[in-house]
């Protein structure tokens, strides 16, 4: 389903030049649920950017649904974004002034369809259904990343990116998130997380191992 092919990142140029990613490439299957774990500087969370089209490649190709998406222009690339890949931040990224469910509802918004029964179904799978009508302000933390979950999921993607899901989480919350993405892979869905917990990482089928922007490992659970 996802196919990325010697990915190579570069920030900068010349002598101040800084290589992210170094010729990187793996492949995942429908139903897949990976976990990219590396330290700090590894380069998973550009790789993970990449792959959602956040970010431009310097080098190699990714292809969703045998169709690359590296060189398409940045109209197609909002179109895929919005249909085909779901995005859940470390930082939940809701917008302060709506509610749970217009949150969730904001990708449909854009594309001018409004899906309010799905909105609550996705919001009552996550555990907040009689929350819909709060703001984030009124939310905790793990509230705020379950309706950034139900956002994510909301126009049905191909593939749903995670970074660092839990990173602001304290442990109990934290593995409710995670149980939940387990539960959500169960069900079909392909997942990419990006996480330096080993422990969450663990949740995953396969996990693959980032150092100085290079696959070092790839461990299948």
């Amino acid at each position: 389903m996802l196919a990325v092919k010697g990915v190579t990142k570069i920030f900068g140029e010349g002598t101040t030049s800084v290589v992210a990613l170094d010729n990187v490439s793996f492949e995942v299957n429908k139903g897949d649920f990976i976990a990219i774990m590396g330290p700090s500087g590894s380069g998973k969370s550009t790789l993970l950017n990449i792959i959602g089209g956040l970010e431009r490649l310097t080098s190699g190709e990714v292809s969703l649904e045998g169709k690359r998406i590296d060189n398409v222009t940045e109209d197609e690339l909002v179109d895929i974004r919005r249909e085909k890949i779901g995005y859940v931040f470390q930082q939940y990224h809701l917008l302060p002034s709506l509610t749970a469910l217009e949150n969730v509802l904001l990708p449909l918004t854009f594309r001018r369809v409004k899906k309010e029964e799905k909105a609550l179904d996705l919001l009552q799978r996550v555990g907040l259904g009689k929350r819909a009508g709060h703001k984030p302000g009124e939310l905790s933390g793990g509230e705020q990343q379950r309706v950034a979950i139900a956002r994510a999921l909301i126009s049905d993607p191909l593939l749903t990116l995670a970074d660092e899901p839990t990173g602001n989480m304290d442990q109990k919350t934290g593995k409710e998130i995670l149980d939940l993405f387990a539960q959500l892979n169960k069900e079909g869905r392909s997942i990419i997380m990006v996480t330096h917990n080993r422990e969450a990482a663990e949740r995953a089928q396969e996990i693959i191992l980032l150092r100085d922007g290079q696959i070092v490992d790839r461990i299948k659970r």
